[in-house]
């Protein structure tokens, strides 16, 4: 049985898929096993997959589009390393990830159930390199979690099977944010440690899934829903979160949406100026968009009156 299984969910990106399984295949710790989830890929996934001819590789397709935390669940429930770590079908690790972590892993407490790392951010188009994510922080981390999602993004991170025991699997429920709602959830149970080296190559590209902001803000809705005791008993962290999500609403011109999440803001901490201006902001893309729309009416009104006369 393989010390580390990596899971590695996909859906559509066949030319991607292939450089984020070499990375792992030319990891400096070899003791891993790969699970692919193919998500129902309409594209030639299983053949770049079938044509690696690698017997640490798993390739599990499911057999309609079920989303990301299905895809990381039957990643985790198929695998059975004693370590299970996660890595993007668009995101590549650096050879030594795997390694400096089981390091740290292994030579810490067992109430370590985590570790995660830096990764450099990079612009897929161009590949220039655009910054450096850095962890903040370590040990108990719960309480930090209610301001925001210190522990990142899946692709850094790798877990203790333990943690999965005790917190449980991703929440299938939560279209966006997800690994947000995990990292709280195992948080309560156990500590989380970082390495501040770059670990990851952490891609930004046109097709990527935080591009869509209706999913995005459906995914912030569910996850202050579910955690909402837990956001709440920090007001000024709660109304951080409202006031993202009363812009994700505004950025899609659903003015009654957005403002709804300001006067909830507002409602929550009343003497937070920010709150106010959010809501001011909201208004007023409402009523210039509005007079955008009224213009535009009154201009197709009287081009329609000067063909009809033939002026």
């Amino acid at each position: 049985m393989a010390q580390v299984s990596v899971v590695v969910p996909t859906y559509n990106r066949a030319e991607l898929l292939s450089s984020a399984i070499a990375s792992v295949l030319n990891q400096t710790f070899q003791d891993f096993e790969i699970t692919i989830v193919d998500d129902a890929s309409e594209d030639n996934t299983r053949d770049v997959v079938l044509a690696l001819n690698d017997k640490r590789i798993k390739y599990i397709r499911h057999q309609v589009n079920r989303g990301e935390a299905a895809s990381r669940n039957t990643g985790i429930t198929h695998s059975e390393g004693e370590f299970i770590g996660f890595l993007d079908d668009d995101d590549q690790w650096l050879p030594d990830k795997l390694r400096l972590q089981i390091d740290l892993l292994e030579n810490s407490s067992p109430k370590v159930g985590g570790v995660y790392s830096s990764f450099f951010a990079i612009d897929m188009e161009n590949g220039r390199t655009l910054g450096q994510w850095v962890p903040k922080k370590r040990g108990d981390i719960y309480e930090d979690m209610k301001s925001d999602n210190f522990v990142g993004t899946p692709s850094t991170v790798l877990l203790r099977r333990e943690c999965f025991s005790r917190a449980g699997l991703f929440d299938e429920d939560i279209p966006y944010g997800l690994d947000y709602d995990m990292w709280i959830r195992i948080s309560k149970e156990f500590y989380f440690d970082y390495i501040k080296l770059p670990l990851v190559k952490y891609y930004f590209h046109k097709d990527q899934i935080s591009n869509n902001l209706e999913m995005r803000s459906k995914g912030k809705e569910a996850l202050l829903e579910k955690h909402s005791h837990f956001f709440m008993s920090n007001k000024q962290a709660y109304t951080n979160h409202l006031l993202e999500l009363g812009l994700l609403y505004r950025h899609q011109q659903q003015i009654g949406r957005a403002n709804a999440a300001y006067l909830r803001a507002i409602r929550t901490y009343p003497r937070r100026l920010g709150n106010y201006t959010g809501l001011v902001k909201s208004v007023i893309s409402f009523l210039l968009g509005r007079r955008h729309f009224l213009r535009l009416k009154k201009f197709r009104k009287t081009l329609a009156a000067r063909i009809g006369t033939g002026e």
